[in-house]
């Protein structure tokens, strides 16, 4: 059946000649307008592309046609351009979570809200201003595991795109990233290793450090070591509290996050071995 939209061609795999030639000539036979086109080939020699087009096609046809053109070991795919579905996980902070329930209502964000999960009812009032569902899971006296069974079955009545761990304070188990490759978003400080476990502002103020920032990254079985998105840092000095590093390390964190989600919402982000290349 035609599709007349915009859509996005994501394309990566060994470099080889031609291949810009091949994909976009496949792209004017179908009389398909492009947009706005990025690629950029790796030291290994890894190619990747990303094109915005638009037009009206069959979107089989045009799949097949790209794939009997490009050779083997190309990875393609095309995904209309439309806002993603999510879920937020949250705990008790309450300032990631602001800010994007404020890009939300406001179409800032690239995304539709499905739900908040949270392991406390601490957010609820905040969410429930917003029109949004909240799910309060507990995570006590049950396992892990269990914890993340009865969130598991609170996500199958929405089918997220993406998780987004907006200050979510517990460490997810292997099975359950495995449900999620590549699409849970987290947002850390980025004292990370140096200021590990608790009160890392504390830490960092005990230490003198001259700047704070925060890391946004997928989240993959290794704690906090997932292909990083987005990342910034803000200049401190000792006249900073550590109170002070911490009000100031959520303005940045928060910031961070949602740079990091439109680049995954526009489908900006590729994954190389542990490394983003953004386009």
């Amino acid at each position: 059946m035609p599709t007349e939209t915009r859509h996005i061609l994501l394309m990566d795999g060994p470099d080889s000649t031609g291949l810009i030639h091949r994909v976009t000539g496949v792209l004017a036979h179908y009389n398909l307008n492009i947009i706005r086109n990025a690629e950029y080939v790796s030291p290994d020699r890894q190619f990747f592309m990303r094109t915005e087009f638009e037009g009206s096609y069959d979107s089989a046809v045009l799949s097949d046609n790209l794939k009997q053109t490009l050779p083997p070991g190309i990875n393609l795919r095309i995904n209309p351009k439309k806002k993603k579905n999510i879920i937020v996980f949250v705990t008790k902070e309450h300032h990631c979570l602001a800010e994007l329930l404020i890009r939300y209502a406001f179409n800032e964000l690239d995304a539709d809200i499905l739900a908040v999960v949270s392991n406390y009812n601490t957010l609820q009032p905040l969410v429930s201003k917003f029109g949004i569902p909240f799910h309060y899971v507990t995570h006590e006296h049950k396992t892990r595991e269990e914890h993340e069974e009865a969130i598991t079955r609170t996500l199958s009545i929405y089918e997220p795109e993406y998780i987004v761990l907006a200050k979510y304070m517990r460490v997810l188990t292997p099975s359950f990233v495995k449900q999620f490759p590549n699409r849970i978003v987290n947002i850390h400080h980025s004292f990370l290793p140096a200021f590990m476990g608790a009160s890392p502002y504390r830490q960092a103020y005990d230490r003198g450090v001259k700047i704070i920032g925060a890391t946004a990254h997928f989240v993959n079985n290794d704690l906090d070591e997932g292909p990083i998105i987005a990342q910034n840092i803000k200049e401190v000095d000792h006249r900073h509290t550590a109170a002070d590093m911490a009000t100031e390390g959520k303005d940045v964190e928060k910031i961070v996050l949602s740079q990091a989600l439109k680049l995954v919402f526009n489908d900006r982000v590729f994954i190389h071995q542990n490394r983003t290349i953004i386009l």
